[in-house]
């Protein structure tokens, strides 16, 4: 099957398309032919630590490779349909159509994954694309994480939400929204009309005004910009209880989050990764998807070859929402 290999860490240059083995199911998993899978974040950080917060380099070298990649074939979400299922599998069969996440085991990046009956893996909403199912993921299971699991964003609260046109805002912005949060988005001039059409009930252009002057007090900051903010500017912003939510968060935010987890009402939550992937939690945003409460902003799709161009243009800083990569099936299904 065709792969990109990353066998170096690097520019979007390094990754190389090449032919590999196909994999083979074991008795409890199921192989699943990708139809399409996203370009994010975590990808470019595990290639060359593009967004890796400060502070935090040495780490994601221990846990991804000190001189080069432990994985070599990237990608940590997809949407397809099952080829083949083991001996032992029962809640799925073949010609299901798919969409999850592979945690640290990566590789979407291919024609081909098998994945363990239960693993992160649902059945695909309904009413959407492979590829633009396959966007979702990544974003959507990071905001649901902080905001449901950690901050319990409930009804009648003020979230805002810096990086509101983001992959991971874009969907923070509607799941506040649907737990029925007052959201206010912060963006650039050019994204503020997509985050209004996403619901946001108040948007604040980052260009013309700094939203830690305003004034304003809101019981959840969720922030997925590296570097441009932290605790310690957006504290008076914050009600009394009130969380800043470091989606982003580098080591500063860290020792914030040990150190008010022992004082004061104000608190620093930190962390996500793979704590965000959980089945439930996935077919949690399944229903909302196909309520419609939760849909994708797909900026951009490359076919596979191109996955060079794919993720020079997103780490431009210019995309809205996400980049898909699509494997050249049929993927209007």
């Amino acid at each position: 099957m065709k792969a990109i290999v990353c066998e170096r860490y690097g520019p979007p240059e390094v990754l190389q398309l090449k032919d590999v083995p196909k994999p083979v199911p074991k008795d409890n998993e199921v192989l699943i032919k990708i139809h399409a899978t996203p370009v994010t974040t975590g990808d470019s950080n595990v290639r060359d630590s593009v967004y890796v917060p400060p502070g935090l380099g040495p780490v994601a070298r221990l846990m991804f490779g000190i001189t080069k990649p432990k994985i070599s074939i990237l990608g940590g979400v997809l949407a397809g349909e099952i080829e083949a299922v083991g001996k032992d599998v029962d809640s799925f069969k073949v010609g299901d159509q798919v969409f999850g996440t592979t945690g640290y085991t990566l590789g979407t990046y291919a024609e081909y994954k098998c994945m363990p009956e239960e693993g992160v893996l649902a059945l695909k909403p309904a009413n959407l694309t492979y590829e633009e199912t396959a966007v979702i993921p990544f974003g959507a299971l990071t905001a649901l994480y902080f905001l449901r699991d950690m901050a319990n964003v409930r009804s009648g609260q003020k979230v805002l939400v810096n990086g509101a046109s983001g992959g991971v805002g874009s969907s923070a912005v509607q799941i506040a929204k649907s737990f029925g949060a007052e959201v206010t988005g912060v963006c650039s001039t050019r994204n503020l009309e997509l985050v209004k059409s996403l619901g946001a009930d108040n948007v604040i252009d980052y260009t013309k005004e700094d939203f830690t002057q305003k004034g304003e007090v809101y019981d959840i900051i969720l922030d997925t910009v590296v570097g441009k903010t932290s605790f310690s500017k957006c504290k008076n912003s914050l009600s009394q209880n009130g969380f800043y939510l470091a989606v982003a968060g580098g080591l500063n935010d860290l020792l914030q989050k040990l150190w008010t987890s022992k004082i004061g009402s104000k608190k620093v939550i930190f962390g996500g990764g793979e704590a965000c992937e959980k089945k439930e939690s996935l077919l949690f945003l399944k229903e909302l998807i196909e309520s419609g409460k939760l849909k994708p902003v797909l900026d951009r799709s490359y076919p596979l070859e191109q996955i060079v161009e794919a993720f020079t243009y997103a780490e431009q800083g210019h995309k809205r929402g996400n980049v898909a990569i699509t494997l050249g099936h049929d993927d209007r299904k």
